[in-house]
């Protein structure tokens, strides 16, 4: 994915040649699109090592992104991201062991490289949002051994152990979570934090035999892993004895902090122990104190970086000095942790100077080295006004550059560009200057697209005007298959056996039996037999789900099977009465949908996450039914944000693709406008007319909607309840979708059965009622259900406490601080104002708004558009943003007089973030 060529082009620019050249302190005025190209100029002119600053975090990713495209890591050395703690110095948390992970990561590569090792080779640039720029950090953390191990290794096995729990890393009976680690006889498991799978060790003696990645949730190995195991340490404090020795000193001078210091005294990690590294660990130093002799800072965007830094020196003096270890001596702070706070941005650039780094600056505007370059202009879809520039750039003679993020779109390009006659070739990278009079079709993670005298780079971003928002997310599907988990089994639960039916769980024990050491779980049955079950075979295990407890089975008695016997009969039962109540249904005819075409194909390589098993599972699943020639009517269950919506996008562009129409139904406006702009993203490409229906569109376009469905102009309908109003025709209607399936009553589900008899139906829900579970569970109508989280998703910390305005006013400023943004539900319509008020005193720096049921229309959809796009921080709305909203940057959510609402309302709620 190398665009190398395009560096070249852009670094011709004289100003920038001469500044280069020149050297020193410099100040470049140019689009923010130059960034990463300024960035990898800087470090391929001469094979200097370059510090970027980045505002925020997401910045950070992105521009890392762009530069793994314009550097060749063979020549210069390769691109990391050192990212940010994302809590405070002075909180009572500790920085996920991940983030640990990849910063001293980091650190390691730039004290001690090695050449030709891609893991731990040499750097050419760091990225770094300039909240890490300003955190001191412990002195020498780049000397931390990460632990080396490849296949063929000799390393004595306690030993290794011994290390990582030195190293920082969790001794546990199970690795689940970074960080941790387990010992099963010769088979040691680790998750190193920088990973994106466990790896498990199998060692033979004293030597290392094989290393293989392994899923977290089935504990199943996957592939060899052919780089070994690369270890960094977890944690920036570790306990080692010269540590310890100062947290008992400290514990006898200040008693207060006794309870806190007594146990990292013992060993044992606390959380927010960080806070004490500069009276424990020593000397602290900054991030530019570890870059190599010859290194440079680029700033991005220097204006913003500069407010946001005084934000972050301003908010981590409210949290030292509201800061636990004030509380806890009384409002005195017994010890000065002054040095782990955040420095300002004028003590880092006086330091760099000291140490002799020039600073580089990029700004969109100002005083210094103009570039000859602007933005390129965002089409927003408009394919006609793109096509009449790029002819008229090729006129001037100008390189003429296309980029997208995946190679299907690319292709499509060249197809569109041929189709008018446009020159368009499909390259696989762009090693060389690109030659004008043609365009140059590549795939790349360049975000926006830039104009300069001879060049034109146009990004997909810049053409569709929608961004896959979710390319950070790489994430891996796991599989849990319907078995009994473990973990999750309590001593004394009840769980079912397929031969020996209901016992009670004991415990998990290791045996040895004829030579071969396994874990078996342990079922108690009726007269204190035992049955040991193997690990293997946990598939014949089930948890009891009844209702009330039940009487333990004999193992070997009759009454299991007799059990077994009458719930068969009564089952058989009810099968007679719904397959008379269902024949009417199969015997109506339904369309049957053909198979997959190469459009479908590429619509779903699109999808920018990996799909879990149960997605999978579920799309084949839909896929199998519409190819039927019975009608369709699938319920499908899962929790939210388990990736529902991806298995309706499949389904409507299936049904689109043989010429059916689509009706969407969904409760509440807001969720009309949300689907609305994910299948207009996910079908950008594809010539699918999409349309919404609900009180956001005015009289004119519901009528002219309308009239398209009934024409079949219209091929995919997204609307509210007023879908099912008698005006309503469709020319051709193929399949409807239901999101959020509990929220509609009785009588809008008969409405639906008049369109129903020979329409495929798919139903979603995370929290269906009570009668269409049953239906699904009893097999009346079809269920998928979706139990796998997408790997990698984080849990929910769910708080509840009373009312407290200082507790309120640091969760929101803790979520400004990265960047994110806030709901606060209160569900009264006539106080929401005066709540919305008092907040803006608590917080005057957000950006608050309000949202509720009763406003006009307009007011707001613009109010909810602006929180997407990011225009305010906090949202103040009643129980309106409860279905299906999915704002993905709000990742903190208040709910004021949780005790009024029902436990499906605050499920779903605590589904927003």
């Amino acid at each position: 994915m190398s665009l190398s060529g395009l560096l070249d082009l852009v670094r011709a620019d004289p100003k920038l040649a001469a500044a280069l050249d020149e050297g020193g302190d410099v100040a470049l005025v140019a689009p923010s699109a130059l960034r990463p190209f300024g960035v990898a100029a800087l470090a391929g002119h001469d094979q200097r090592t370059v510090l970027a600053v980045t505002a925020t975090g997401r910045e950070a990713e992105d521009l890392a992104a762009a530069l793994t495209s314009l550097i060749d890591p063979a020549e210069q050395g390769s691109v990391a991201v050192f990212p940010a703690w994302e809590t405070l110095p002075h909180e009572r948390l500790s920085p996920r062991s991940d983030t640990v992970g990849q910063r001293l990561a980091v650190l390691r590569r730039l004290a001690h490289p090695i050449k030709d090792d891609t893991t731990a080779g040499p750097l050419s640039v760091i990225v770094t949002p300039v909240r890490a720029l300003l955190q001191p950090i412990v002195k020498g953390l780049g000397d931390l051994e990460p632990i080396r191990l490849r296949a063929g290794d000799d390393a004595d096995l306690d030993e290794v152990v011994t290390n990582l729990v030195d190293n920082g890393y969790h001794r546990v009976d199970m690795v689940e979570k970074r960080g941790e680690v387990a010992v099963r006889g010769g088979l040691l498991d680790v998750f190193p934090p920088t990973e994106e799978h466990p790896l498990r060790l199998e060692f033979w003696g004293d030597t290392v035999e094989e290393i293989r990645w392994f899923k977290v949730a089935d504990q199943r190995s996957l592939e060899a892993a052919e780089d070994g195991l690369f270890a960094p340490p977890c944690r920036e404090l570790l306990l080692t004895d010269e540590v310890r020795a100062r947290a008992r000193a400290l514990a006898e001078r200040h008693p207060a902090l006794a309870e806190v210091l007594d146990q990292l005294a013992d060993g044992t990690p606390v959380e927010g122990m960080e806070a004490f590294a500069p009276v424990l660990a020593g000397e602290m130093d900054l991030l530019l104190d570890h870059l190599p002799a010859r290194s440079a800072v680029f700033v991005c965007d220097p204006e913003r970086i500069r407010s946001r830094a005084e934000e972050l020196v301003h908010t981590s003096q409210e949290f030292l000095e509201a800061s636990w270890i004030n509380a806890a001596a009384g409002g005195e702070a017994p010890i000065d942790l002054g040095a782990a706070a955040f420095r300002s941005l004028e003590e880092i650039r006086t330091h760099a100077d000291a140490l002799g780094q020039p600073w580089w600056t990029m700004a969109p505007f100002g005083a210094g080295v103009e570039l000859d370059a602007h933005d390129s202009e965002a089409y927003r879809g408009d394919t006609a006004r793109a096509l009449a520039d790029i002819k008229g750039w090729l006129a001037e003679g100008k390189a003429v550059v296309l980029l997208s993020e995946g190679h299907g779109p690319a292709e499509r390009m060249v197809e569109l560009l041929r189709g008018v006659d446009v020159p368009a070739r499909l390259r696989e990278f762009l090693d060389q200057p690109p030659e004008p009079q043609v365009v140059h079709v590549t795939t790349g993670l360049i975000e926006h697209g830039f104009i300069t005298p001879g060049l034109a780079v146009l990004t997909h971003l810049d053409l569709v005007g929608q961004k896959a928002s979710t390319k950070d997310m790489r994430r891996l599907p796991s599989r849990r298959r319907n078995m009994v988990d473990p973990l999750q089994l309590k001593v004394g639960d009840h769980v079912v056996h397929e031969q020996h039916g209901v016992g009670r769980y004991v415990e998990m024990v290791q045996r040895t039996v004829q030579g071969a050491t396994r874990e078996y779980l342990v079922i108690e049955y009726a007269k204190g037999d035992r049955l040991y079950v193997p690990t293997d075979q946990l598939d014949e295990v089930t948890r009891y789900v009844g209702g009330e407890a039940p009487s333990l089975n004999r193992m070997g008695g009759a009454d299991w099977a007799k059990a077994k016997s009458r719930a068969k009969k009564a089952v058989k039962e009810i099968a007679g009465e719904l397959i008379r109540l269902y024949s009417a249904r199969m015997a109506s005819p339904g369309h049957a949908f053909g198979t997959d075409t190469p459009w479908q194909r590429e619509m779903e390589d699109a999808f920018p996450y990996a799909e879990t098993g149960d997605q999978l599972e579920a799309i084949d699943e839909v896929k199998r039914d519409m190819e039927r020639g019975v009608p369709m009517d699938r319920l499908i269950c899962g929790d939210v944000g388990y990736g529902k919506t991806e298995i309706a996008v499949r389904a409507v562009f299936k049904a689109v693709q043989d010429g059916k129409q689509v009706a969407v139904l969904v409760p509440t406006t807001l969720l009309v406008q949300q689907h609305m702009s994910t299948f207009a993203e996910r079908f950008s490409s594809f010539p699918v007319a999409i349309k919404a229906v609900s009180r956001f569109q005015t009289d004119g376009e519901v009528k002219a909607t309308l009239e398209g469905l009934r024409s079949g102009a219209v091929d995919v309908v997204i609307g509210t309840h007023r879908l099912l109003s008698p005006e309503v025709r469709f020319k051709d209607l193929g399949l409807i979708i239901i999101d959020e399936e509990q929220r509609f009553g009785v009588e809008h589900k008969e409405a639906m059965k008049h369109l129903r008899t020979q329409v495929d139906v798919l139903a979603m829900s995370a929290t269906p009622i009570p009668r269409t579970l049953e239906m699904g569970l009893t097999g009346i109508r079809e269920m998928s259900t979706i139990l796998t989280p997408p790997e990698e998703r984080h849990p929910i910390l769910t708080f509840v406490g009373p009312y407290d305005e200082k507790q309120i006013a640091a969760a929101i400023r803790r979520e400004l601080m990265r960047d994110g943004q806030i709901f606060f539900v209160h569900n009264r319509v006539a106080s929401i104002n005066r709540v919305a008020a008092r907040l803006r005193e608590l917080v005057p720096e957000a950006r608050i708004a309000v949202a509720h049921g009763q406003m006009n229309e307009h007011q707001l959809e613009k109010i909810m558009i602006g929180f997407w796009e990011r225009e305010y921080d906090l949202l103040v709305s009643t129980t309106i943003v409860e279905s299906g909203l999915d704002v993905p940057n709000a990742n903190t959510l208040i709910v004021d007089r949780a005790d009024n609402y029902g436990l499906s309302q605050l499920h779903q709620l605590r589904g927003r973030v």
